[in-house]
């Protein structure tokens, strides 16, 4: 039985007296976040014309609907308070932490279950049934967490904040994101395009073994996936593959890193066996199809024409813990085993995990698709994302 890491004095809700130090964390991350916006890219710069202004044949009705009936059911001051300009800035304040700071929207936790379950069902009709079970899976592990601390009140399933963007009842661009402990999901409408970038899906611990959700787990597939695509590898492939021989801190392109530089590293899949090639495309998938069905095969449409530059890369033990990343000019993912921060580990184990998907170049929040759709009906520049 592994140890719980004493929490101290870590408060998860807003504290009454903002210390200097708490001030200095906010601090940095509003900087990063008031950054203009850039988009990950590597150190070649960005690549332009990736992302065209289309329609996909998507029906985008049932979402739109979702989320007009989510805003009908608000009243005047929780509209004040979870909506805002499809550019406003806190799009980027995003947190994996199970933190206070800089959250915004409303707390699914206030809501009453009628309008709790309207906010839902925009999420709903975003995704697939397995993207949302994900979803769902995770913070029903957050309430695991809260019950093996002792702390129900500042970890549990309904403390996640929901934001809606722009004016879906007017047909013009607009998204949503939650955002909360171990679940930070932002996705972007225009017309019937769907970006759902940045997400960052985590979870301690990975299964629960007592209360309320007992025998809930998660990332399973994309853990056995993973590690079955680097063991098939070939002794001259793996050392293409391998860019560390130790485990980064954290993951590269996490939270208010939003314009963060990460070249291309490992191994190719062009140089890959047939199998092999088609592992990595599986391994993708789990992440692309977190998309309702018609969003994902758009999505893999745009990740397989760019197959060719997709770089797989690698760190640690197949048999232990270990690091990967799926790298090309329109996708980037990430996988990594954490060390234990609800648990009493000071090295990565395989209880924590923390994965996030990124679409570079601009992609991220649809930023690139919005500069297309401002230029072209509102003779308006880019998305800024800053104040």
């Amino acid at each position: 039985m592994v140890a719980l890491r004493k929490r101290g004095n870590a408060p998860t809700r807003r504290p009454e007296v903002w210390t200097p130090d708490l001030l200095e964390k906010v601090a940095w991350r509003v900087k990063a976040a008031d950054e203009p916006f850039r988009g990950v890219h590597t150190s070649t710069g960005l690549k332009q014309g990736l992302f065209p202004l289309r329609s996909t044949g998507a029906d985008v009705r049932p979402v739109y609907r979702a989320a007009e009936d989510y805003l009908a059911g608000l009243t005047p001051q929780q509209l004040a308070e979870g909506r805002f300009a499809v550019d406003d800035v806190s799009w980027r304040h995003w947190n994996n932490g199970a933190r206070y700071f800089l959250r915004h929207g409303i707390c699914l936790e206030e809501l009453d279950e009628d309008r709790r379950a309207r906010a839902m069902a925009v999420i709903r009709a975003s995704l697939s049934t397995q993207g949302y079970d994900q979803i769902v899976d995770l913070m029903h592990l957050n309430l695991t967490v809260g019950e093996l601390s002792g702390d129900t009140d500042g970890l549990n399933e309904w403390l996640y904040w929901f934001s809606l963007y722009g004016e879906p009842e007017n047909g013009g661009p607009w998204g949503w994101q939650l955002d909360g402990h171990h679940v930070n999901v932002n996705c972007v409408f225009v017309g019937d395009q769907m970006v759902l970038t940045p997400s960052f899906l985590g979870a301690e611990p990975v299964a629960a073994g007592a209360g309320t959700y007992a025998g809930t787990v998660a990332f399973r597939r994309e853990e056995a996936l993973g590690q079955e695509l680097f063991t098939d590898l070939d002794p001259r492939r793996r050392e293409q593959a391998v860019i560390a021989d130790t485990m980064p801190p954290e993951l590269f392109v996490g939270a208010f890193r939003d314009n963060g530089e990460l070249d291309h590293q490992g191994l190719p899949l062009s140089r890959m066996s047939p199998a092999q090639r088609e592992n990595a495309l599986n391994l993708l998938g789990l992440y692309v199809n977190r998309a309702g069905d018609h969003h994902a095969r758009v999505r893999m449409d745009e990740v397989l024409a760019h197959e060719g530059d997709t770089h797989f890369a690698w760190i640690g033990d197949p048999d232990g813990t270990f690091y990967y990343r799926l790298h090309s000019p329109v996708i980037l993912v990430e996988f990594e085993h954490m060390p234990g921060v609800i648990f009493d580990n000071d090295h990565p184990s395989r209880r924590h995990i923390h994965t996030v998907v990124r679409t570079p170049n601009a992609g991220d929040y649809g930023v690139d698709l919005l500069r297309q759709h401002h230029e072209r009906h509102h003779r308006g520049g880019p998305m800024k994302l800053t104040p």
